[in-house]
């Protein structure tokens, strides 16, 4: 079997079984399109799954290239600019696609739906981010944005910033929500006196904190649920 041919095999398993019978390296090479001189596309896709998780076959997942940063999937040989560019385009489409599924469905009576359209974007992040949910009078999401990055402290998160945007966005209420990149959303000391704070500085400025979310690997906390609100 020549090379050409070892290229074609996805297209052709695909016409013969359909999509859910195609690996995720097989999906990957389809994607990838051309492979290098010394490897063809899938050999190329079945590398680049081992360089982002384990190096056992039966190993490997896409999950963990949501981790790999622009920059660093050009390091990865064989992976250049443009299949940098195409990888991350890919993985940004489907957090996007993940958030449309949830959009028409958030409501604040909801922690486990709010949690469900924001899991995707966040559960992969190497450092924390801390998002201010916008909420109207109808308890439906007008936005949301990220105020801070990286470890949380109360003088990064200060009510100042957070309530400052709920008030550009006309908010009635908001929801608070991090990631926890350890994968583990049980919250921290920190965690709970930002709560805190944040919570006495609502009730002042009439616009009521409903919740504290914290994301983990596909997992989340709901600071209301647990009682600490």
């Amino acid at each position: 079997m020549n090379q050409q041919d070892k290229v074609e095999m996805p297209y052709e398993k695909f016409q013969r079984y359909g999509l859910e019978a195609l690996t995720d390296s097989d999906l990957l090479a389809i994607l990838l399109r051309t492979g290098t001189n010394t490897m063809n596309v899938q050999e190329l896709a079945q590398y680049l799954l081992k360089q982002a998780g384990s190096d056992m076959e039966e190993d490997m997942t896409l999950v963990h290239l949501h981790e790999l940063s622009y920059e660093q999937l050009q390091e990865i040989k064989g992976i250049g600019k443009v299949k940098a560019l195409q990888i991350k385009a890919v993985l940004e489409l489907s957090q996007r696609m993940a958030q449309e599924k949830y959009q028409a469905e958030i409501k604040i009576s909801s922690p486990e739906t709010v949690a469900n359209y924001f899991m995707e974007r966040f559960r992969y992040k190497s450092q924390e981010c801390f998002v201010v949910i916008f909420v109207d009078t109808k308890c439906k999401m007008k936005g949301y944005r990220i105020v801070s990055e990286g470890s949380l402290t109360a003088s990064i998160v200060h009510p100042r910033e957070v309530y400052k945007s709920a008030i550009q966005k006309s908010a009635h209420s908001i929801i608070v929500l991090h990631n926890h990149p350890s994968g583990d959303p049980s919250p921290s000391t920190e965690d709970l006196q930002i709560t805190k704070r944040l919570k006495t500085a609502g009730e002042v400025m009439g616009i009521p904190l409903l919740d504290h979310i914290i994301i983990g690997d596909n997992s989340y906390k709901s600071l209301r649920e647990e009682s600490y609100l």
